[in-house]
């Protein structure tokens, strides 16, 4: 019996325990719910708006404001938290707090803090309020009478509580009382809305002797009371910050185009000398060889915006018999192969060639093959040194040298100058709370941007060409010009030239001549129509090219299909090893918080 009863009686114990336990926490929980600083409500509101005019006839307003808050009876507040504009269309409003009382007229202790515009009145100490709290906070303004352009009048246009209010208020009473000054300019114009913000909703605004008086029944937290009240246009004086000023409104846009202006010019000028020290004699002839001092690698540093100039000095390489192109796909072919280079042995004709031939093969020996690699980053930093020896044997030939332009100098100074003017008259605008200040702070920032991109570009030393370069880059362009021109114009000028390459009957050896232009033709973009031109040489010789295997029929794809290969090989990186996060919040997975930054939010 005693076996059956006790579990009964356990079971029993516990229910009772657990049932006892979630009571008093539901009892604790009704007696001190947990709740924010915001969560009291205004029992009544009420405010007097005296407005006036001071002797210099601008604006004033003195506001006498009554609020009875009803806090809860455990420890939620220590006082409310009162916040009023210190501007209003772009004028500082001077807000002022004179004290802060309860209904007994005794003070009640308070601070004050500025943030984004807004003062702050914090009332209270360290002690918690309960129950009906009444505060009477006392401020006074000035310039909150506008100049209405659309309306054509002077308007008080006023917003008389919160529209981001938390707290509900029961009953809302407020007076706007016009000073004696004021009364006899009142056109008799008035509204008033009632509703959260952009609400057009109408309330009752009743007026006597210049009182205008408004009252308003269980307000929402949230929902707000506007008055705006007319007077005759030019009443009130307003402050300069309302009155336009070309120094700082419209000034500082010219003075920044102006600076944009200049820093094109510079632009423009560093730009012309670059293009005036590529000029030589002016007179372009065409030309059907390069001297053996001109290897592709060399000219691309002359030649503006050369293309492919690895590919041409590969090329250039083979045609002169120091390589082989092997292995390079036939056209039709759906397979992709690595083209493999041949060292061949024969005379170098400049050192680029050797320090060229020494980097594709990184090696001196002949007779070896090399294929093109598909991912060795140490070929491509090879590469990428051999291509920068171009421009530094440019250098140190005299073809090359570095300088400024004089005159892009000149006019980046004037642009930041102009500059500098600018940011002036902005300062100026901030200073004095100019409406258009934010604007202008953009346009000084992107002012700033051009002229700071400009200048460095107008300051720092450009690469040009020197006079021994310019006539150089003039022999290359007659080289351009032999390879644009028609096929029997190109004879012509062979049979003219006595310095051509002649077989043993005397007739020009044209596959040659043309075989040693193609690395120029791809440096100027015009390897497809030189590629042509050798098929159907090459067809009408009834040879085939001795630099590359296979026929001469589909040397065009043939070379394309190189390009790529050897565009691929020479820009080639190794995958990055380092660690990264494990959180990637752009690629899903993230979470609000998981970032940086962040901080504190909250009430009194």
């Amino acid at each position: 019996m005693i076996r059956r009863t006790l579990p009964r009686l356990i079971a029993l114990l516990v229910g009772v325990t657990a049932l006892t336990f979630a009571a008093s926490t539901a009892v604790a929980s009704a007696a001190e719910p947990a709740s924010g600083v915001d969560d009291f409500d205004f029992s009544s509101w009420d405010a007097t708006y005296e407005v006036g005019v001071d002797d210099e006839g601008r604006a004033t307003l003195h506001v006498e404001e009554t609020r009875v808050a009803e806090f809860p009876d455990f420890d939620q507040n220590r006082g409310i938290v009162a916040g009023y504009p210190d501007s209003y269309q772009g004028a500082g409003l001077d807000t002022r707090i004179i004290s802060v009382r309860d209904e007994n007229g005794d003070d009640v202790p308070y601070e004050i803090e500025k943030s984004d515009g807004i003062v702050y009145v914090l009332t209270g100490d360290d002690d918690y309020v309960h129950g009906s709290m009444t505060y009477v906070i006392e401020y006074e303004m000035r310039d909150v009478i506008l100049a209405a352009e659309r309306t054509n009048v002077d308007e008080f246009y006023w917003d008389l509580l919160p529209l981001d209010s938390t707290q509900n208020i029961d009953a809302f009473h407020a007076e706007v009382v016009f000073d004696d000054a004021l009364r006899p300019h009142l056109t008799g114009a008035s509204s008033c809305y009632q509703g959260p913000q952009g609400s057009t909703a109408t309330c009752d605004l009743t007026e006597d002797a210049g009182v205008f008086t408004v009252s308003a029944k269980d307000l929402p937290a949230g929902e707000g009371v506007t008055v705006a009240i007319a007077l005759e246009p030019g009443t009130i004086t307003q402050p300069s910050a309302r009155q336009p000023n070309s120094a700082t409104d419209a000034l500082p846009y010219a003075i920044g185009g102006g600076a944009a202006l200049l820093s094109v010019g510079g632009w423009i000028a560093t730009s012309a000398m670059i293009r005036s020290r590529r000029r030589g004699t002016g007179i372009v002839v065409a030309q059907y060889d390069v001297p053996d001092s001109m290897p592709p690698l060399l000219a691309s540093a002359i030649v503006p915006k050369a293309k492919n100039s690895l590919t041409a000095q590969i090329v250039h390489l083979a045609v002169r018999g120091l390589l082989r192109l092997e292995d390079l796909p036939e056209e039709g072919a759906t397979k992709k192969r690595r083209p493999r280079l041949r060292r061949l042995d024969g005379p170098i004709p400049d050192p680029l060639d050797e320090r060229a031939l020494k980097a594709l093969f990184n090696n001196t020996e002949t007779d070896i093959v090399m294929k093109m690699p598909k991912n060795s980053a140490a070929f491509a930093k090879r590469m990428v040194a051999l291509l920068k020896a171009g421009p530094k044997a440019a250098e140190e030939r005299g073809l090359t040298t570095r300088a400024r332009s004089r005159s892009a100098q000149v006019i980046q100074m004037l642009s930041l100058v102009a500059l500098a003017v600018m940011i002036g008259l902005l300062g100026w605008g901030l200073f004095t709370g100019r409406a258009s200040a934010g604007p202008v702070f953009l346009a000084t920032l992107l002012c700033a941007i051009v002229v700071i991109v400009s200048s460095v570009v107008a300051f720092k030393k450009h690469t040009v060409l020197t006079d021994e370069g310019a006539l150089q880059l003039e022999y290359l362009e007659g080289v351009r010009e032999f390879i644009r021109v028609a096929e029997a114009d190109r004879l012509r000028m062979l049979q003219s030239y006595s310095g051509a390459e002649r077989r043993s009957d005397g007739s020009v050896d044209v596959i040659h001549v043309y075989e040693k232009l193609l690395p120029y033709a791809i440096l100027f973009g015009q390897e497809r129509e030189w590629g042509e031109v050798l098929e159907v040489t090459y067809a009408r010789e009834q040879q085939s090219p001795g630099w590359i295997d296979g026929s001469s029929t589909g040397l065009v794809v043939r070379m394309a299909a190189f390009s790529a290969a050897t565009r691929s090989s020479s820009t080639y990186s190794a995958p990055s090893t380092g660690s990264s996060s494990s959180f990637g919040g752009s690629a899903g997975g993230g979470f609000s918080g998981g970032g940086g930054g962040g901080g504190f939010s909250g009430g009194r």
